[in-house]
């Protein structure tokens, strides 16, 4: 299996090639400014087959290593209609045994994420707190 690329913006990682039309509006949620504040997640897309139906474990391993922040479109995210990404956390101290920690995060969502971890605005436990009960991130 290949690795996956090396890009200074936050890996938006495919994983789900079963509706093409759901990855299209995703795509466009996540490369629309928010309406109220202009905010747009830094995201490099990665559509390709190649790395059709990885798991979170082999998605970590196959990321560069200086990436903390991955963001995977699996079945789930394309299959909801509030399109819930999951965000995975590499390498913190307070990570589970695996190495990484998961947060589902709606599209319309996913600039607060992005752009807090990525410039170390936020701790990743503010947003795991501010989940909802079925531990998805819909904002604060």
């Amino acid at each position: 299996m290949k690795s996956l690329p090396q890009n200074e913006d936050t890996l938006l990682i495919r994983t789900d090639f079963s509706d093409e039309e759901a990855w299209r509006r995703l795509c466009a949620v996540v490369t629309t400014p928010d309406e109220e504040d202009g905010f747009l997640a830094a995201l490099h897309i990665v559509d390709d087959p190649a790395y059709r139906d990885l798991t979170t474990e082999q998605i970590v391993a196959l990321a560069p290593a200086e990436d903390d922040l991955l963001i995977v479109a699996d079945r789930r995210a394309l299959s909801g209609s509030e399109l819930p990404l999951l965000a995975v956390l590499k390498g913190e101290d307070d990570a589970p045994e695996q190495g990484f920690d998961e947060l589902r995060v709606i599209a319309a969502e996913l600039p607060a994420i992005e752009n807090n971890i990525s410039l170390a605005n936020m701790d990743w436990e503010e947003f795991v707190d501010a989940a909802d009960d079925d531990g998805v991130f819909r904002g604060f």
